[in-house]
């Protein structure tokens, strides 16, 4: 049976990923350092599947060399990252060491292992490492311009692998994925959050005015492009993966709003309200992602219309999920600029 790694499987996307996989008769290995995003609850389907074995270890322990010469996998899929934009304005020293020297030594082991096996590795990187996009959208030779220290150190991520490509000739493919939503989200994130609010008779909190723009992208559409590029992929290439549909933050609220009061009933105070930007706040992000639809012939299948009642209706239905997530982490407010 072929094996795959995915690494920061207990998170949203990975978690996600990995039952995608396991569902493709795949053998997959998570490797997960166990952070506060990290949620064994992700991992209910499939954790006593014979496909399935979990690794407690950072992508920074060079036990990964060991892991990846003992499992031998075809493919590893790097998902391991702190991502969210409020907490490295807070603390950028974690996204720095996760996502920059975390990657590095992911690339060094793998370097010695590709040299004797063949294998290929999948590193996943966001929209957000071009910058604010005012009109038109991001193609994958564009430059950089981050906004943020997550971006920043993403964006360093992506050129570690480029390097590595160049100098190395390691069998390696990157991903630039715009913003997903779904099932297993941590609600530090805009639309779980809104939905915790929702589902606990909390008002929804907008940033500024709430017209910053973002692509949306349903998690298993995600998945399905990963898959594509691992199967039919070009080695070298970077891929951009969106849905081509932007739309501001006070449109996905009210979408939400319209989608939960035909399953719930809102409380009087479930209303929108805005409060203090964070700072260096992005207005746009959008991906073009013409290459893959073309070269691969992926686009998504799920319209944000029926992705965002799936995504309602999982967490109506997990209830319990939230209580495995400290209740500060869901509540605080972070990226504060006073």
């Amino acid at each position: 049976m072929k094996k795959i790694i995915v690494t920061g499987g207990l998170g949203f996307i990975g978690s996600n990923l990995i039952d995608y996989l396991i569902n493709k008769n795949y053998y997959v290995i998570n490797i997960d350092k166990i952070t506060y995003s990290s949620n064994f609850y992700n991992t209910n389907e499939f954790k006593k599947s014979k496909y399935y074995k979990f690794i407690k270890c950072d992508i920074k322990n060079k036990k990964i060399e060991k892991i990846l010469f003992k499992y031998k996998p075809e493919c590893i899929f790097n998902l391991a990252a702190e991502t969210h934009v409020d907490r490295s304005i807070d603390n950028p020293e974690k996204f720095m060491q996760s996502n920059i020297i975390g990657t590095f030594n992911l690339l060094e082991c793998f370097k010695k292992f590709s040299n004797k096996h063949r294998s290929k590795l999948i590193h996943i990187s966001t929209d957000e490492v071009y910058g604010d996009v005012l009109f038109g959208r991001s193609k994958e030779n564009d430059p950089y311009q981050p906004s943020s220290p997550y971006a920043a150190s993403k964006a360093a991520s992506d050129h570690l692998v480029r390097s590595y490509l160049r100098t190395y000739k390691i069998p390696a493919i990157v991903t630039n994925c715009s913003n997903n939503y779904g099932p297993k989200q941590h609600p530090e994130k805009l639309i779980p959050k809104l939905i915790y609010n929702i589902l606990n008779g909390k008002p929804l909190p907008i940033y500024g005015n709430g017209k910053n723009s973002r692509e949306w992208l349903y998690v298993i559409d995600h998945c399905a492009a990963l898959y594509k590029v691992y199967r039919k992929g070009h080695i070298g290439e970077f891929y951009n993966i969106g849905s081509n549909k932007n739309l501001n933050n006070l449109e996905v609220s009210r979408k939400l709003l319209d989608v939960s009061k035909k399953i719930v009933k809102l409380d009087k105070r479930t209303k929108i309200f805005f409060v203090k930007d964070r700072p260096g706040h992005d207005v746009r992000y959008a991906l073009d992602s013409k290459k893959i639809r073309k070269k691969l012939n992926w686009r998504p299948k799920i319209s944000f219309e029926e992705g965002i009642k799936l995504t309602f209706k999982w967490y109506n239905e997990n209830k319990t999920y939230f209580k495995k997530i400290s209740k500060k982490d869901i509540i605080k407010r972070l990226g504060r600029s006073d």
